[in-house]
């Protein structure tokens, strides 16, 4: 063989190896991504989709969402998603939460006025005023570790004033909402 065949053999070696290692790079690059993004929805961030109109205007029927339970403890005005076994163990359902642990609340469901410790809310998030009483007799005081929460829809919701879900065990939330990721043309944040 000659030298110059030799030559072109070994270069043509050299780039064959240079090409296996780049090659090896990116499939060594996409792995890592793809176990990164899978740790993090298992443990940071899932997306849930909003089944039905209990949260119009703010949410929509469809409507997907990221949500995150790290690190998470429950404010007045949050939107969360919870699972309540007592009303259905198969569906995540998503409200706002409206009281905290040690807060009263009442209603006046003539007026559909929502009262926190004896004030009145300022509620330019609902869809309509509160006049759908469901299993509600107030004036009720949040237990420790519980929130009392509502859709935004108040008479179309399905939430904290009915018996089976009542006072909600922060402990059965999943987590907060933060951001709508789709459809594309309503992505924003939330809460």
């Amino acid at each position: 063989m000659s030298a110059k065949k030799k030559k072109l053999k070994k270069v043509s070696e050299e780039k064959y190896i240079a090409e296996s290692k780049d090659l090896y790079e990116w499939i060594y690059c996409l792995l890592v991504a793809l176990i990164l993004c899978v740790l993090l929805f298992v443990f940071c961030v899932r997306t849930i989709d909003v089944s039905g109109t209990s949260m119009y205007p703010t949410l929509n029927n469809s409507d997907k969402m990221l949500v995150s339970g790290l690190f998470y403890k429950p404010k007045v005005g949050d939107i969360v998603v919870f699972k309540k076994d007592e009303y259905d163990p198969n569906k995540a359902l998503v409200k706002r939460v409206i009281a905290v642990e040690g807060q009263e609340i009442n209603m006046d469901f003539e007026n559909g006025i929502v009262y926190i410790d004896g004030v009145a809310i300022a509620e330019d998030y609902i869809n309509e005023l509160t006049h759908n009483k469901l299993d509600f007799i107030g004036p009720k005081t949040v237990p420790e570790g519980c929130v009392f929460v509502m859709g935004d829809n108040r008479n179309m919701s399905i939430d904290s004033r009915k018996k089976e879900i009542g006072m909600l065990d922060t402990r059965l939330i999943l987590g907060k909402a933060y951001y709508v990721i789709y459809p594309l043309s309503e992505i924003r944040s939330i809460g």
